[in-house]
């Protein structure tokens, strides 16, 4: 492994921030640091970068334990939430910082400026000044100053956090083209699951101050290991006391679930396509449609509960108060912090997947 966190122990005061830490990461992967705020996630990358000390356990990257290295020694590109570029500086002079202070020649430094430059797409504004760049051209200056003494780790803190919607989706796709260009260690922090699941190799999800699950995008959402993961990760619907759909006699009466809105499929009755699966299904009533750009929500009444679920807009149109046959594919069954996935027994040897 690359980078690995042992055993690692943070409190500030009271409070736990980092509670036995333990995951390793692989040379060349793009982590995702995953969880709500106040989870410990940007305490574990600020423990990485040398910016705060655990209180115990070690910190290795590529096999040098550096818990008594200081930051500025570790080799480690960091790239904040607010960009903290210098507002008097350039661009040129920005990305140019950490060069100067490595105290390189200047022809070095020219040259490994105008690389940069090209790398993140900012030719033609090297002598502008942060105040006249947009969020995302600040934030490519950014990430073009934590490259730019050619770190052997590169840690973003919630990179994406200062932009609009829209940049913020196109800057998605460039930072992950842009480090596998580069092919740098990179780990950044998010508390957005869209965000981690469309730019990570690896997501490690973490939840007041532990290590939930680590994973790809898609091991995390198709086998969470826990009730945290199982609810964080993608839409669900929690219910208290399951009871009554068929094919689920095996779950105790009353247990806790979580139903995603793709276990749950809803027809029209007079459906062709799904009268196989008439049999297996329940009777519901639309009680919401949200229109949600290129699907639609369907809020769902079914045996006391309500369920969502989602629709293309190319099948025939439904409205509030229509009712429809509900099909419960699967649910994860919620046991002492754990989730375990059951399928609907009826459906055994059914090709649900393919109608």
């Amino acid at each position: 492994m690359y980078v690995e966190m042992k055993h690692i122990n943070k409190n500030f005061g009271d409070y736990e921030a980092a509670k036995d830490i333990n995951f390793g990461i692989e040379k060349g992967k793009l982590v995702a640091l995953l969880g709500p705020s106040g989870s410990g996630k940007t305490t574990i990358l600020r423990m990485i970068a040398g910016l705060e000390t655990q209180d115990s356990g070690d910190l290795v990257i590529e096999g040098t334990v550096v818990n008594d290295i200081p930051a500025g020694k570790r080799g480690i590109g960091f790239v904040f939430q607010n960009y903290a570029l210098f507002r008097y500086m350039t661009v040129q002079q920005n990305i140019a910082f950490g060069l100067e202070v490595q105290k390189k020649p200047k022809q070095e430094i020219a040259a490994r400026v105008e690389e940069l430059i090209r790398l993140v797409g900012l030719e033609g504004m090297e002598k502008r000044y942060p105040d006249q760049l947009s969020g995302g051209q600040r934030q490519r200056v950014a990430f073009a100053r934590a490259l730019a003494p050619n770190p052997q780790l590169l840690l973003l803190d919630e990179p994406f956090a200062a932009i609009d919607a829209k940049v913020r989706k196109e800057l998605r796709a460039w930072l992950k083209q842009m480090i596998a260009k580069v092919g740098i260690t990179s780990i950044f922090v998010t508390h957005d699951q869209d965000e981690a699941v469309e730019v990570a190799d690896e997501i490690i999800i973490v939840n007041e101050g532990r290590i939930e699950q680590i994973g790809t995008p898609i091991e995390i959402y198709k086998r969470p290991k826990t009730s945290f993961v199982s609810q964080f990760i993608g839409t669900s619907v929690v219910l208290d006391a399951f009871r009554g759909f068929g094919g689920f006699e095996e779950l105790k009466e009353g247990c806790q679930v979580i139903i995603r809105p793709e276990f749950v499929e809803c027809f029209k009755s007079d459906n062709r396509k799904f009268k196989s699966l008439m049999p297996f299904s329940e009777e519901g009533e639309i009680t919401g449609i949200a229109f949600r750009g290129s699907y639609l929500e369907l809020t769902l009444f079914v045996n006391g509960v309500y369920l969502t679920t989602n629709r293309s807009l190319e099948r025939r149109p439904v409205e509030v108060g229509e009712r429809m046959r509900v099909l419960l594919y699967r649910v994860y069954l919620l046991e002492e912090g754990d989730a375990h996935l059951y399928k609907n027994k009826l459906l055994a040897g059914v090709d649900v997947e393919g109608l």
